[in-house]
């Protein structure tokens, strides 16, 4: 796929982050056990996109070293993510996720804070989308990118509130929504530039991708919807996302 594909993908990643913040400020306040249901279906979304579009794919590359550039290209984007949230502010309770304390929390501005953590998920997401045009296979690069689409809807939906809560103007929701986009669409150009370097460690960049967006899942996603007495339909949504995803590339393969 040429530039163009990845500069309308890059664009429909960020605007549906602004569709998202546009829904929440026309909702405001959503019940927690929509909010779950909806979140644990962006997680199923971003699993099966994590399996079937980058992992998958990574390990079915030829080469006698495949299966150890996966492995460990899984654990790197996963540690990357894990030191990224350590050291980077975070204000987690805001969304209700949990009492978790990051060095430098204190005196920083709250907005800041949150918003920091949020972009910062975003541009792991962004560098799986650009990374998957690496496979040359269309039906993968739709299972990604249109993964990624899909759930930053109700990723961007659920942290107007928050926004909201802590004083933040519709104005300025509107524009953290638009650079929080922006984020995912840097991320994105940035994956797919990676790819050119060299075919040889293809099976790396995509593990890499996977194993990034795997952790975001299981620290950040699942704990969020199992934290206020809905983990039951979150779940069934999760699977349900899943579900669609592995459809999805069935009918796009």
């Amino acid at each position: 796929m040429n530039a163009t594909w990845v500069t309308v993908s890059a664009s429909a990643i960020a605007l549906s982050t602004v569709l998202g913040g546009v829904l929440g400020l026309l909702l405001r306040r959503v019940p927690h056990r929509y909010n779950d249901i909806t979140l644990g279906g962006a997680a199923g979304v971003m699993l099966g996109a994590a399996i079937l579009g980058l992992l998958v794919p990574s390990s079915l590359l030829p080469g006698r070293f495949t299966l150890p550039m996966v492995a460990t290209g899984v654990a790197a984007g996963a540690v990357l993510v894990s030191l990224l949230d350590r050291i980077t502010p975070h204000l987690h309770h805001l969304t209700g996720l949990d009492g978790e304390h990051h060095a430098g929390n204190r005196g920083v501005n709250r907005i800041l804070l949150f918003v920091t953590a949020i972009a910062i998920h975003k541009l792991p997401e962004g560098l799986a989308a650009g990374v998957s045009f690496g496979t040359n296979n269309p039906g993968d690069i739709i299972t990604v990118v249109g993964s990624i689409t899909l759930q930053n809807i109700p990723e961007a939906m659920v942290v107007v509130a928050p926004l909201l809560s802590i004083g933040v103007s519709m104005r300025r929701t509107l524009l953290i929504s638009l650079g929080i986009g922006l984020v995912s669409m840097t991320g994105t150009f940035m994956g797919s530039q990676l790819v050119h370097f060299s075919t040889a460690a293809m099976p790396f960049l995509l593990a890499f991708a996977g194993g990034a967006m795997l952790y975001v899942i299981s620290d950040e996603m699942i704990p969020e919807t199992h934290s206020h007495g809905y983990e039951k339909p979150a779940t069934f949504s999760l699977l349900a996302g899943f579900l669609l995803v592995l459809i999805a590339q069935r009918l796009f393969a």
